[in-house]
């Protein structure tokens, strides 16, 4: 999808055992096994991978393009194209993603937030133009193409053959 072959292309390496305090912008590809206490954002013009290793934990907000997850999180997570969430996975935060992996056992305490991008405007306004044939009009079709002034209940509409 963003020209990225597993096994992942990693550059950059904070070990297990090491920690480190303050944020951190890569490029490229970083793999997470120690723990980082800060932001971690991929920047560049190239795509860039995200892996915490079952080891690995960063407690601050994560941003890439491809987000791996085996570890622990703790703060918000943005994967802009791929989020992958391995069974050992735990984030406790808001997780937006544009698709998303997730193997049994991962955990996620906050709101999944799917990017999804809208139908094209020129699309939209056309299924919205379309008008509705008089023989298929009904209360339903005629209260929705009148403006609303205020909220109004919605009904359900049961009893009607």
């Amino acid at each position: 999808m963003l020209g990225i072959k597993k096994p992942w292309s990693v550059r950059s390496t904070i070990a297990a055992g090491m920690q480190v305090a303050g944020d951190c912008s890569f490029q490229d590809g970083l793999q997470i096994d120690g723990h980082v206490r800060g932001n971690v954002i991929g920047e560049g013009d190239q795509p860039s991978v995200l892996v915490i290793g079952e080891g690995g934990s960063v407690e601050g907000a994560i941003s890439a393009d491809h987000v791996v997850i085996g570890g622990t999180v703790i703060g918000p997570v943005v994967a802009r194209e791929l989020l992958e969430l391995q069974a050992k996975a735990r984030v406790q935060g808001d997780v937006r993603y544009k698709a998303l992996e997730m193997q049994q056992g991962a955990v996620i305490a906050g709101q999944l937030q799917p990017q999804v991008t809208p139908p094209p405007a020129s699309q939209a306004s056309a299924q919205a133009a379309e008008p509705v044939a008089p023989e298929a009009r009904t209360e339903r079709t005629e209260r929705a193409e009148r403006p609303a002034t205020e909220p109004t209940e919605p009904t359900l509409d049961f009893d009607r053959p």
